[in-house]
């Protein structure tokens, strides 16, 4: 299980999963963000709190935040209602030092890079 929070822990979340592998993206948003995606399925993820969304580009994704401290928390696919993702940034680092980490180019190829 890994769990998480925001800054000000207005917003938690339980994912009942263990990571294969986490995501580093390079996307414009991704960039300025810096979150550590942990990708799974919504029926093994429990969300506490409000969040505000953002959406842009071709709306294909809803990044989620919190609307006290801001912290990106997570974001969900807008076509895809049983998959979403996870930022682990917002959890404790011995929960997931152990993962390995792929680097996805979401700025260019759409391709892992390793």
């Amino acid at each position: 299980m890994i769990t998480g929070s925001c800054h000000c822990g207005a917003v938690t979340f339980e994912v009942d999963d263990t990571p294969q592998r986490l995501v580093s993206c390079n996307c414009s948003i991704c960039r300025r963000l810096a979150p550590l995606w942990f990708h799974t399925a919504t029926d093994n993820t429990k969300l506490n709190g409000e969040t505000d969304s953002y959406a842009w580009g071709d709306k294909m994704l809803a990044f989620q935040r919190c609307r006290t401290c801001g912290c990106t928390t997570h974001y969900l696919p807008l076509d895809d209602t049983r998959r979403m993702a996870v930022n682990v940034r917002m959890s404790d680092p011995e929960q997931i030092n152990d993962v390995p980490i792929r680097r996805f180019d979401g700025a260019d190829s759409w391709a892992f890079l390793d």
